[in-house]
């Protein structure tokens, strides 16, 4: 059997080691566009802030390719799926043959059509090891840095270079930080406690045009700036699954088991579209965790065994200068809100199920609220009063508590 995996990140590992579970010896063939080992792209940020190293951002140790009888293509590649030839063909020309096929391919920076935008010399994404290299290379204290995005990378971003520059300013049209994943009032929190660290935002609008080094919004403001980060988004690599004649919506599309509509070949990770377990809906996830094990379902299935991938859910867990956020599932529900000075709690519930959570500054535990939400617990059987107040597991069952902590249920 020849397997043959497109891209080296999270989903990528998680299928070799899928594999390697039903198939110890099949041929697998790991191609990756950028010329390096695995590694955890959410460390960027906190390689600029020095809070790591590049030895320590990888995702497996430096054997990994070696123990598992993989063969690395690194700097390759793939420009095109053959899907009745079933080969993968590089961008250099060489054709690699398969029979059962990953696409991992993730996403790509989207970059606006906004005027004067190509004409900005010192402009940067920030979504790969070599972005973070050159941003790097560009960072000194008289800098004056306009991130254009509030979300997700944008903000990362912004704690990874603060402390490196004079002026640090955040632009997003939306009304709040990080609108996709935390309400107003959890946004306002996180914002506080950002901007004691060198770090302004201009929220409710957003980059018209750019005259030169300066950003002109749409409220006539202009903000001056000597570097300019856009992060206002991303859009799945779904091209090589399309062009082959495979269903892409937003993302490439899959089933339970990661099988795209083209026969044996799976995709995996940010450039695909699963089923949310919370909603039901098929949409994209773009999750680390979400990708390792959507890999390793895709894995294991590659090589004859049996994996569903069902449990997905929107989840993230950041921190931004030690204040540490936490969310999952969905918003709409019935909520129990807590707030204090430097902390948040917002669990969101209906028909007897948790549906979602916000959590900001104290995270402890929170994997019980996360099981809720992925079991499905029904919380009459659970005492979720107490849940609310303090997660543990003494709110549980002993049946249930057992099954929890690894055991059996009797």
């Amino acid at each position: 059997m020849q397997y043959v995996i497109i891209g080296n990140s999270a989903a990528g590992v998680g299928c070799v080691e899928g594999i390697r579970q039903a198939d110890k010896t099949g041929k697998i063939t790991v191609l990756s566009s950028e010329p390096y080992h695995t590694y955890s792209r959410p460390l960027i940020s906190y390689l600029l802030y020095g809070k790591t190293d590049e030895e320590k951002m990888k995702y497996r140790r430096a054997s990994f390719y070696e123990d598992n009888g993989c063969e690395f293509l690194p700097g390759r590649t793939a420009a095109a799926i053959d899907p009745k030839g079933k080969t993968v063909r590089l961008t250099d020309g060489t054709e690699i043959p398969y029979d059962r096929l990953m696409v991992a391919t993730g996403s790509r920076p989207f970059v606006p059509p906004i005027p004067g935008l190509d004409r900005v010399s010192s402009q940067f994404t920030f979504m790969s090891l070599d972005d973070a290299r050159a941003l790097e290379k560009e960072l000194s204290p008289d800098k004056r840095v306009l991130i254009m995005g509030a979300g997700l990378i944008g903000l990362k971003c912004a704690e990874g270079i603060a402390a490196k520059v004079g002026e640090l300013t955040v632009v997003d049209l939306a009304p709040h930080i990080l609108p996709s994943i935390l309400d107003p009032d959890a946004a306002a929190l996180v914002q506080k406690h950002i901007e004691g660290h060198n770090i302004r935002f201009i929220l409710s609008d957003s980059v018209k045009e750019f005259s030169g080094n300066a950003a002109v919004l749409a409220s006539g403001k202009t903000v001056p700036f000597d570097i300019l980060i856009v992060a206002v988004g991303v859009r799945p690599n779904t091209a090589l699954i399309s062009d082959a004649g495979g269903a892409v919506n937003r993302g490439i599309v899959t089933d339970d088991a990661c099988r795209t509509t083209l026969p044996d070949i799976f995709a995996a990770g940010d450039c695909t579209e699963s089923r949310d377990a919370v909603s039901g809906e098929h949409r994209v996830l773009a999750l680390l965790p979400n990708a390792y094990m959507q890999g390793e379902c895709a894995g294991i299935n590659m090589a004859g065994g049996t994996a569903v991938y069902d449990k997905a859910i929107a989840m993230n867990a950041i921190g931004f200068f030690g204040l540490h956020v936490l969310t999952a599932g969905s918003y709409q529900g019935e909520d129990y809100i807590s707030a204090g000075e430097e902390t948040y709690k917002r669990l969101i519930s209906s028909d007897n199920r948790l549906r979602g959570f916000i959590l900001v500054g104290d995270v402890a535990r929170a994997g019980i609220y996360t099981n809720l939400i992925k079991n499905k617990t029904a919380l009459s059987s659970i005492d979720y009063d107490l849940i609310k107040e303090r997660p543990q597991l003494l709110a549980f069952s002993r049946k249930e508590r057992k099954i929890m902590l690894g055991g059996a249920a009797e």
